[in-house]
C-alpha cells in the first residue's frame, strides 16, 4: 500500500515537472523575434501578433511545404491553446491569464513557422544555385 502511494506521488510530481518544463520551453521560444513576413503572409494587420492570431498562423503553416527540416503538426500546442481558450471563456476570473497564455502560444507558433519559412527559402536558394 505504501509503495502504491509513493508511486502515485512520484508520478504526479513527474507529470507536474514535465508540464512546467514544456511550458518553459514554449515561453523561451515565444520570446524570440518574429519577422514581419509572418504577419504579412498570415494577413495580420496589427503591429504585433495577438492571442487570437493562432489559427491564422497555423493555416499559414499548413499551406507551406516542407522543403527541409521537421514539419510538426503542433498537436500539443493546439490542445493547450484550446483548453486555455475554453477556460478563459468559462471562468471570467481566468480570462486575463488565458489571454496571456494564448498570446504565448501564438508567438510560439509564429516563431516556428518563421523558422520553417526561412529554412524553405534557404533550401530554394540552394536549389537555384545548383
Amino acid at each position: 500500500m505504501i509503495a502504491a502511494v509513493l508511486f502515485m506521488v512520484s508520478t504526479v510530481a513527474f507529470v507536474q515537472f514535465a508540464l512546467y518544463y514544456w511550458r518553459a520551453t514554449i515561453s523561451g521560444v515565444a520570446t524570440q523575434p518574429i519577422s514581419d513576413r509572418i504577419r504579412t503572409a498570415a494577413r495580420i494587420e496589427a503591429p504585433q501578433i495577438g492571442a487570437l492570431d493562432f489559427y491564422s498562423i497555423l493555416s499559414l503553416h499548413d499551406l507551406s511545404p516542407d522543403l527541409r527540416g521537421p514539419n510538426g503538426s503542433f498537436c500539443g500546442v493546439r490542445a493547450y491553446y484550446s483548453v486555455v481558450e475554453k477556460l478563459g471563456k468559462l471562468i471570467p476570473a481566468m480570462a486575463s491569464w488565458a489571454n496571456i497564455e494564448m498570446l504565448t502560444c501564438s508567438r510560439y507558433v509564429a516563431v516556428l513557422v518563421d523558422q520553417h519559412l526561412e529554412r524553405n527559402m534557404v533550401c530554394a536558394a540552394q536549389v537555384r544555385g545548383i
